[in-house]
């Protein structure tokens, strides 16, 4: 399973990276390829400066060895040896009217000291994150979502759902870092499904996302925009920021397991605004979208 999930992602990152540059025009994806010392490695590609693309990165990894003794803490686990792979992708598009878009998907496995898989899981989900509303926008990334998901089973959108909008949350700020999308974690075979089931259902996703976000991006890139609208876009960004250092366990798996750091840290945004106490407008676009993020629709 874990050399037929490695296999998917990288002809996913292929297939998702060759779609944006077409759509950028002008910016090409750099590619890094990194080995881990513990073992394994990954191949990150970067987007910069693009005519559509402010910067993104769609990036694949699979790391395995002794599972580190935080994660061990984090697991409750003890001494174990541990495969994880998987593709994560952030995308920060130029104008503010197009959404900043995040995905992973990802694969765990985790050994007994004589080689045994005592334990395994998918997990991942896609989410969006709009500077300015258009709810057309948001329907269509959550129908898309859930018609991957209805092929499976007709709860599985409504589950992962919710669980997308308690999870992308700044809890310290009591609102969401976006509009939301599927969020999943720890699919393990059981007596409903076994594990090329959930392998089914987490390619399906990962399938689904160009279709989610490359309609919006086609239709948003060439809107105008002001300063002021691009002030407010960077302001943001600043919360997308908060929630990736503060609350993110992906990031935190990342950097205990002695992770790339360029790669774990590419999801930040290049162009980040804190302004002190800042408010919208009553009445404006900025406090709309706000309104949404503090009280989570449903979509479709």
């Amino acid at each position: 399973m874990k050399n037929k999930f490695y296999q998917y992602i990288e002809n996913l990152q292929d297939e998702i990276t060759s779609k944006l540059e077409e759509i950028d025009g002008v910016a090409k994806f750099r590619e890094d390829l990194w080995e881990r010392e513990e073992g394994g490695g990954g191949r990150t590609r970067v987007i910069e400066n693009g005519n559509v693309f402010e910067k993104g990165g769609v990036n694949i990894s699979k790391v395995f060895g002794p599972l580190a003794p935080a994660m061990q803490q984090y697991f409750g686990v003890g001494e174990v040896d541990f495969f994880a792979c998987g593709l994560s992708l952030v995308i920060h598009p130029n104008n503010p009217m197009v959404p900043t878009v995040h995905a992973n998907w990802r694969y765990f496995e985790m050994y007994d000291q004589d080689g045994n898989t005592v334990d395994q899981w998918f997990g991942g989900g896609q989410d969006l994150t709009p500077y300015y509303l258009f709810d057309e926008d948001a329907v269509h990334f959550h129908q898309i979502s859930k018609n991957a998901c209805d092929r499976h089973d007709p709860t599985f959108y409504p589950e992962y759902k919710r669980k997308c909008d308690e999870y992308f949350r700044n809890s310290h700020r009591d609102e969401g870092r976006g509009i939301g999308g599927l969020f999943f974690d720890y699919l393990k075979p059981d007596e409903n499904r076994n594990i090329q089931e959930w392998f089914n259902f987490v390619t399906e996703v990962g399938n689904s996302f160009l279709e989610a976000y490359v309609p919006i991006v086609k239709k948003r890139k060439n809107l105008s925009y002001s300063e002021a609208n691009k002030d407010w876009q960077e302001i943001r960004r600043g919360r997308y920021v908060e929630f990736n250092l503060v609350h993110d366990k992906g990031t935190l798996f990342g950097l205990k397991t002695n992770g790339r750091i360029e790669s774990i840290l590419m999801s930040l945004p290049p162009q980040v605004q804190w302004r002190y106490d800042h408010h919208p407008e009553t009445g404006s676009e900025e406090a709309r979208l706000l309104e949404v993020l503090q009280n989570p629709k449903e979509w479709v």
